[in-house]
């Protein structure tokens, strides 16, 4: 029959610095199936290693290692992982359960990593725990149970994936004599069902339960018995064998390292709100900060956009407007309106004079700026009548005295209820008919408001009101944008050569939209950026929580590794476990910033959302918990086995 393993001159040599310590000198033995076999040995005997190399946690530094006719000893890690999930059972002196998993979930795990389905891996470790009168122990955690049904638990994980090979350290070290005896007798029963079961242990009457005994010291075997009272090898094929062991899960199942990553999160409740609080700040901080960056850039280019971006605002010289060196000088009059007209791609030329005046309507009267313009005067200012009508041209040219108010005006004179139009009131003691009122136009960017105006005809304001003949500013349209500074250089030098000095200044809107759009930008990706280093500095801390969570789990990582999983398991598991921090942390930062948002806007502060800084922000943190969870996660993916399990 051919040896289901077979050790030929095993040598195992650990190196620390400079100094090299050989704990196996040449181990050959053969164990076939169904074999019970008890390996005894003092501390410090090499036991332990030993059995690291046959349960594939461990590699020899020399030798031959032939587990069923095929050399394992130069197996690479997934190899031997693969042998591990599919071939060994494991059952520790310390249980090496993992804490906050149920009974049931730790004996899934073997399956989880050897690709059985969901429903299949429920049943069987029913099944198992069942068998080992555990069926009403299922949901309870580790510290829920008793050392005796911890270590049923823990042999009940070993068969999971079959177990044809049962490897148990010290079983019955951390039990009570009876518990241990009820484990023996187990392990016995195991046997007899045709799982090969190989105990290391220290206690030779413990050993007597073997039906071969192999004593080890020094590193070297030194004894190979049968006992007095051997009992016959059992079945070689076990009854409790799993139908099917996959090799390996072509994608470890995302549903299931979500699972295990809540678990792991939920034991550490404080830390993990502590972590998440610094995703949070970063996200919310991103949304909150662009959402009222484009809310304030949206309110300015809106007013803008109310203004026309095919504007040219045409002013006086401040120097000149207030007089020079000569005294007075009148800068624009309304003629040169008429000859801005005259030039190509113009739509139309809207002078404007006005004076602050109280205006008067039976018993109330308020102080407002009149406004002397023109009939195109709503088209330049993108104003609409909202009762009545506006100015003329026959007006212009009758010089009427009427008038059209802005609704702070007409709230003012007529809070009432009553209808201003065909109403008169007193400017300059001059009686005004109303023919209209204007519709709500709001403050302007200066945060004046404009509906406190009254506007009249040019003609009857310069004659009757303002006593004087210039004009406060000409509003030109110009017909094809593309062109607007062209016709900017026109009207300048047309004006230059009117008034023979350069006395004027011209607003260009769209260079205003222009320059405002690409210094709101800037505004927004400064905060953007101190936003992202609150992120940063949440990812640090995902990364900081996730190379603690890695020391402080050593153990269990060696635990998973033991029952199948390969480095890329755990490397996606503990990325899992950055990348759903970071997705909670992201959810809820996006929901508080929205929230910020909100309360902003009932604050009367212009607040903007777009999907895409919320989808920015969300993927941000995202892409921060998988690149701060990468390192933890790398470094738990090169743990060896045999040392995450040995970690206290």
């Amino acid at each position: 029959m051919t040896a289901l393993i077979s050790l030929k001159d095993i040598r195992k040599t650990f190196v620390n610095g400079d100094v090299a310590v050989e704990v196996l000198r040449g181990i050959t033995l053969d164990i076939q199936p169904g074999e019970f076999v008890a390996i005894v040995g003092a501390s410090g005997s090499g036991k332990s290693t030993l059995m690291n190399i046959l349960g594939c946690l461990d590699t020899p530094t020399g030798g031959q290692y032939l587990l069923e006719g095929e050399d394992v000893s130069d197996f690479n890690a997934d190899q031997l992982a693969a042998r591990r999930r599919q071939m060994f059972g494991f059952v520790f002196q310390s249980y090496n359960l993992v804490p906050t998993a149920t009974a049931q979930e730790n004996v899934e795990i073997p399956a989880i990593y050897a690709g059985m389905p969901s429903r299949d891996r429920r049943d069987r470790a029913e099944m198992l725990l069942t068998s080992l009168r555990l069926g009403d122990r299922l949901d309870h955690l580790p510290n829920q149970l008793s050392g005796g049904q911890q270590q049923r638990v823990s042999i009940a994980r070993a068969l999971m994936n079959g177990g044809q090979i049962i490897l148990a350290d010290e079983p019955t070290g951390a039990l009570d004599s009876q518990s241990g005896k009820e484990v023996m007798a187990t392990l016995r029963q195991m046997n007899d069902e045709g799982h090969t079961v190989i105990i290391i242990t220290h206690a030779p009457e413990l050993a007597e339960s073997a039906n071969r005994i192999i004593e080890i010291s020094d590193g070297l075997i030194v004894a190979d018995r049968i006992p007095g009272n051997v009992r016959r090898i059992g079945r070689t094929k076990p009854v409790l064998a799993a139908k099917t062991v996959g090799k390996a899960a072509i994608v470890t199942d995302v549903a299931e390292a979500v699972r295990m990553s809540f678990r792991a999160l939920r034991a550490n409740l404080f830390r993990t709100i502590l972590t998440l609080l610094g995703i949070v700040i970063g996200v919310s901080s991103v949304v909150a900060m662009l959402a009222i960056g484009t809310g304030a850039q949206d309110s300015v280019l809106s007013r803008i956009a109310a203004m026309g971006s095919n504007l040219l605002v045409v002013r006086p010289n401040m120097a000149n407007f207030r007089g020079g060196e000569g005294g007075s000088i009148v800068s624009l009059v309304p003629s040169d309106a008429y000859a801005i007209l005259e030039l190509p791609n113009i739509s139309f030329a809207v002078p404007e004079m006005s004076s602050t005046l109280t205006v008067r309507a039976g018993n109330l009267d308020t102080q407002t700026t009149v406004n002397g313009t023109v009939p195109q005067f709503p088209q330049a200012k993108s104003w609409t009548v909202e009762d009545g009508a506006f100015l003329e041209q026959s007006d212009m040219d009758a010089y009427a005295t009427v008038a059209v108010l802005g609704r702070t005006v007409a709230d003012t004179l007529f809070p009432d209820g009553t209808d201003p139009l065909g109403q008169y009131i007193l400017i300059k003691n001059i009686p005004f008919q109303v023919i209209g009122v204007m519709s709500k136009k709001g403050a302007s960017a200066g945060g004046n408001d404009q509906d406190d105006t009254v506007l009249v005809p040019l003609s009857t304001g310069n004659l009757r009101l303002f006593g004087a003949r210039n004009v406060r500013s000409i509003t030109v349209e110009v017909k094809d944008d593309s062109a607007i500074n062209v016709t900017q250089d026109q009207i300048q030098a047309l004006l230059d050569e009117r008034h023979k000095r350069q006395d004027t200044q011209i607003i260009n809107m769209a260079a205003i939209r222009e320059t405002f759009t690409e210094t709101s930008n800037i505004l927004k990706v400064f905060l953007g950026s101190i936003a992202a280093i609150s992120l940063l500095v949440g990812g640090i801390g995902v990364m900081n929580i996730m190379l603690v969570s890695v020391t402080e789990r050593t153990r269990e990582i060696g635990i998973r590794m033991a029952t199948g999983a390969r480095a890329r398991d755990i490397l996606t598991q503990f990325i899992v476990e950055a990348l759903v921090v970071s997705a909670l942390g992201g959810l809820i930062g996006v929901a508080l910033g929205l929230s910020i948002g909100a309360v902003a806007q009932a604050f009367g502060i212009a607040v903007s959302f777009a999907p895409g800084p919320v989808i920015l922000a969300f993927a941000s943190a995202f892409l921060t918990g998988l690149v701060f969870g990468y390192l933890p996660a790398y470094n738990a993916s090169r743990l060896q086995p045999a040392v995450a399990l040995a970690s206290v």
